[in-house]
């Protein structure tokens, strides 16, 4: 153990709220752990921790996360992720097999899968582009949360218009998926590619509605004009 961590987890179990505990459990269908903290105050806290760490390689910093994602709990889980986001500069092409460990055993809930794979990994991705052939792999598991991931970690690439054909390969991977929190995770990776590519993905969806799921094809239009998205919804 860690006494970084000790010290983490000891300002957590300080600050800890019975009320946000339970109202925070509520708000996820699956069971979750949480010390009950409001979102802002934890990455408050991780931010000055991780002042700790600013001179530590990458490694070191890795440690931390996987020592902290292991505990199960939320708030723990949300550290982790940005503290391996905070050493980004260091990332090499091994580290996507840790990513993956991390989102194969740990990821439980769309809130750390979101987390992690939003940032994380999806700036891996953009400085390593040959691992999108992972993600793809993701989209085929037996998984829900890492078919999730595969979608989610291409978030901010695909608003910056980076990666379409790839993002429509993962879209028609996870076409016919029945768990709606996949269907909600490729439905967003559409959206955020119609940001910088519109036309392109309302093509797709207008290819795929007949058989998109409803959920998929109403994140993917989100951002879209009314014309588009009356269209697009017309069976």
């Amino acid at each position: 153990m860690n006494k970084i961590t000790d010290k983490l987890r000891a300002e957590f179990r300080k600050l800890g709220d019975e009320k946000t505990r339970i109202s925070g459990e509520r708000y996820f269908k699956e069971e979750v752990k949480m010390y009950g903290i409001k979102s802002v105050v934890v990455q408050n806290i991780g931010k000055e921790f991780y002042k700790i760490l600013e001179n530590h390689d990458k490694a070191y910093v890795f440690g931390l996360c996987e020592e902290l994602f292991q505990s199960g709990m939320m708030e723990e889980s949300f550290v982790a992720c940005n503290w391996s986001y905070n050493v980004r500069k260091q990332y090499t092409g091994d580290d996507f097999k840790i990513f993956e460990k991390w989102v194969e055993k740990y990821v439980s809930n769309w809130a750390t899968c979101d987390t992690l794979c939003n940032h994380t990994v999806g700036e891996f991705i953009e400085m390593y582009p040959l691992h999108l052939s992972g993600l793809k792999k993701w989209a085929h598991s037996g998984n829900r949360w890492v078919k999730r991931a595969s979608a989610v970690s291409l978030i901010i690439p695909a608003r910056k218009g980076l990666f379409l054909n790839d993002i429509f390969e993962i879209a028609d991977i996870l076409h016919s998926d029945k768990d709606d929190m996949v269907q909600k995770g490729y439905g967003w990776m559409l959206k955020a590619s119609s940001q910088a590519h519109q036309k392109e993905v309302f093509d797709y969806v207008m290819r795929k509605k007949a058989t998109m799921p409803r959920t998929a094809l109403r994140y993917a239009i989100e951002k879209m004009p009314a014309e588009m998205k009356k269209l697009a919804m017309e069976k």
